[in-house]
């Protein structure tokens, strides 16, 4: 990473920094296909690899939840059974943001779209407890989907 992004990519204590990475490759649509190049086929294999460990447990859990920023643009939508997609207006976003937002958000399928490919969708403007509220109604169809009993 560091013969092809800089040295400026380096913390202070020499690791890399990815707040760094990220200043230098969202400004740089070569660069950032080159990471998402590099990081995308090690990120699905790392998480095949651990939805199989999860299958051989002795009792797996009943439902699996994975956060995937880029789902749709990678195709990544059908590796899952279901699609859960929550959103929010972009200034609500922007003050939610731990780091800046600028040059992230452009190359993104529009919500709309996403919404309507979704399974779920969630618009949160509300509080923690109504979106833990309806992260347990989706829950809960997706155990009666299966055929578990609540729990």
């Amino acid at each position: 990473m560091v013969e092809r992004l800089g040295e400026e990519i380096l913390g202070a204590d020499g690791h890399i920094d990815r707040r760094r990475v990220a200043d230098r490759v969202f400004g740089d649509r070569d660069a950032l296909a080159w990471l998402e190049a590099l990081l995308h086929p090690k990120v699905s294999a790392e998480y095949l690899t651990w939805r199989e460990q999860l299958g051989r447990l002795e009792s797996p859990p009943e439902v699996c939840a994975t956060e995937v920023p880029l789902l749709y643009e990678v195709g990544g939508e059908t590796r899952f059974d279901k699609v859960v997609v929550i959103t929010a207006p972009q200034k609500l976003r922007e003050a939610r943001a731990r780091v800046s937002l600028t040059g992230r958000s452009d190359r993104l399928i529009p919500d709309e779209e996403k919404v309507k490919r979704a399974d779920f969708s969630y618009v949160n403007t509300g509080t923690l407890e109504e979106l833990d509220a309806w992260v347990g109604g989706v829950m809960e169809e997706l155990r009666a989907a299966r055929g578990l009993a609540s729990r």
